[in-house]
């Protein structure tokens, strides 16, 4: 066996032949390393959408390596001897390349990172780490951003972003003379809802991801969610295609109904490119400016292209930069003192609440959410029943094809659940049933009553929102963003916050918004 000069570590997160852990790569020399070890699967009970996703994205990425006349180690889970860890695959390719460097890309999780470091260690070489350039910022220079700041708002990193990169500027100034179009963006579908909507952008999957989907359900088919509707890009030349579509046929009206939902539509007007961003088949520079420039050739309204551009430069940018200054501490955070276990249907989306249902349901077929769903349904529900927060991690982590460790733990733990106490988000982010009605939740299917808060009907996120007011009232009360909401509270009699209390007590206690009644 030829010496091996370096050898590049590739994760199932980092799909990119132009990563600089590439740089200088020499056919002849070097060796790319890459595994699929069952723990990345089990760590969190990964949903097999999310796995399959991972793993036939990895085997098409391989088939590009070797194309590209780069030597490949690597070792598929069906393979006989698979030691089932990143750590152990990589300690026994060590021992057996001997390689004199050992390079990868900058990973996306704090605990790969450190098993593998350690590894390297101790195999008496060290792990040199690349820096990822599928960001607009570096890890250090939102650290040096962040330094010295009483507070770290999104939005005002994000004006930072795009004087620097110059993304929707003009002569110093944002185009359209404001940086932010939120006003603009949060309609709902009104009644008649949402008519015909653009195809999704959909991939048939070929004999590889068949393979794939095959070694999943025998392997994983006691993990939950299923596989009928895969249809996810795995493969660069689909990313492009997927991108594409969303520029020409869904961007125009993302913004104006990126809040919205709708029963049984789960894709609407969503790019539904984060996976591919999270994966590295594409590059947010490219999604970015693709976006710009359908603004500039009038194909589509500022207030989109704003409202699309601000998840990518700003909002993205921003989690990675809070997970990576933040890690590994920020995991442990509870700041509200949430200790009540996740409900099981959570897994199986069997619960007689029908906005809970539908959002679990679908994620649980498609392993996919648009971020209303996730963030004031799902995590809605979670955050107000007052569930630990490092469990409904876990689940995110588990259940959506786009999670990858730095972009999920801060947007659940964070912005979702208010576990850091509001290092990332202003305010925790709670409303209550009638909210989930107005942006065209599926309440008229529902049992429940939105506008009720106490007695049989009463919706549990409506009773939930009232307690959690309760509950956490002394602690919200020097939050400017929380006044009016504490001054609708003060309006309660002890009667009526005594109401709230009990039903409050049941819905905690699993009699309240379990399994639907069977007549």
């Amino acid at each position: 066996m030829a010496a091996v000069r370096h050898l590049v570590l590739v994760l199932g997160d980092q799909l990119d032949l132009q990563a600089a852990a590439f740089d200088g790569f020499d056919n002849a020399q070097d060796a790319v390393w890459m595994a699929e070890v069952a723990e990345e699967s089990t760590h969190v009970w990964s949903a097999q959408q999310r796995i399959a996703l991972f793993l036939a994205a990895m085997r098409h990425f391989a088939d590009a390596l070797r194309e590209a006349g780069r030597p490949l180690h690597y070792r598929r889970l069906d393979e006989p001897g698979n030691r089932g860890q990143l750590a152990e695959e990589l300690r026994a390719t060590l021992a057996a390349l001997k390689p004199q460097r050992v390079l990868m890309t900058a990973p996306g999780d704090w605990r790969v990172w450190q098993s593998l470091k350690a590894v390297v260690a101790a195999a008496g070489l060290t792990l040199e780490v690349c820096e990822d350039r599928h960001f607009f910022n570096t890890v250090r220079e939102f650290a040096a951003y962040a330094k010295g700041r009483k507070g770290l708002r999104m939005e005002f990193f994000y004006r930072e972003m795009r004087k620097r990169h110059g993304v929707l500027m003009q002569h110093g100034q944002p185009v359209g003379g404001q940086w932010n179009f939120d006003a603009d963006n949060r309609e709902s579908f009104g009644a008649k809802g949402p008519g015909l909507l653009p195809p999704r952008a959909t991939f048939e999957p070929d004999d590889i991801t068949r393979e794939v989907l095959d070694l999943v359900r025998t392997r994983f088919a006691d993990h939950p969610g299923r596989l009928d509707s895969f249809a996810w890009p795995v493969t660069r030349a689909q990313a492009l295609q997927a991108m594409q579509a969303f520029i020409a046929d869904r961007l125009p009206l993302f913004g104006r109904y990126e809040d919205a939902m709708w029963p049984g539509e789960p894709w609407l007007y969503h790019s539904q490119l984060s996976a591919a961003l999270n994966l590295k088949l594409l590059n947010p520079f490219e999604v970015v400016h693709a976006a710009e420039a359908a603004y500039h050739e009038g194909h589509a309204p500022l207030a989109a292209v704003e409202g699309f551009v601000r998840q990518i430069l700003g909002w993205r940018e921003y989690v990675r930069g809070i997970y990576w200054t933040q890690m590994p501490g920020y995991l442990e955070r509870n700041a509200l003192d949430a200790q009540q276990p996740l409900p099981d249907w959570y897994w199986t989306g069997d619960t007689d609440m029908a906005c809970l249902r539908d959002a679990i349901t679908q994620t649980l077929d498609h392993g996919y959410a648009h971020h209303i769903q996730r963030l004031m349904v799902t995590g809605l529900y979670a955050l107000l029943l007052g569930v630990q927060p490092q469990q409904v991690h876990a689940w995110y982590l588990a259940v959506y094809v786009d999670a990858v460790e730095w972009v999920e733990l801060p947007n659940t733990l964070g912005m979702s659940q208010y576990g850091d106490g509001g290092l990332l988000g202003s305010k925790p982010y709670v409303a209550s049933g009638r909210y989930i009605q107005r942006m065209g939740g599926p309440c008229a299917q529902c049992r429940y009553k939105p506008a009720e808060r106490a007695g049989d009907d009463a919706c549990p996120f409506t009773t939930l929102y009232w307690d959690f007011l309760m509950r956490h009232e002394a602690m919200l009360a020097g939050n400017q963003r929380m006044v009016m909401q504490l001054k609708n509270l003060s309006r309660l009699t002890e009667a009526e916050r005594a109401a709230v209390a009990e039903r409050a007590e049941a819905i905690r206690q699993g009699r309240v918004g379990g399994a639907p009644t069977v007549s």
